[in-house]
């Protein structure tokens, strides 16, 4: 079965914003991993987007401008998707979000009731992974 991931260390996030209870973070840049049926190799590929966050209750505080994210788990009800994200992304439940990023000592954690992740324009080719 072909698979789509967008992995969370190393994605650039340019921009927090909260408003009337949804979080939107801003993804500037991340990478996406493809997977194909049949394929020894996956592909790499970097892609804009932005992930939602609905009715989100902040367990800390939103970082300053720019981040760079080292990694992170998503908990969407009884799944846990650690340092990725999967393509498509849509959830309503119990999303528990924790990120931890690049000079930023202590986690960013949030819990909302929904997430969903779209992303912008064409994805960009990187490389192939052997």
């Amino acid at each position: 079965m072909d698979s789509l991931s967008l992995t969370l260390t190393g994605c650039e996030i340019s921009a927090f914003n909260l408003e009337q209870n949804q979080l939107r973070l801003h993804i500037a840049r991340a990478d996406l991993i493809k997977t194909l049926t049949g394929s020894a190799e996956r592909t790499r590929w970097w892609q804009a987007g932005m992930l939602v966050l609905e009715n989100a209750v902040l367990e800390s505080p939103l970082p300053k401008g720019a981040v760079i994210c080292i990694g992170g788990d998503l908990d969407d009800n009884i799944y846990t998707y650690r340092d990725m994200l999967p393509i498509p992304l849509a959830s309503r439940g119990h999303i528990r979000c924790e990120l931890q990023f690049a000079g930023i000592a202590a986690p960013f954690i949030a819990t909302s009731s929904g997430v969903q992740l779209t992303l912008h324009d064409s994805p960009k080719y990187i490389e192939h992974l052997r």
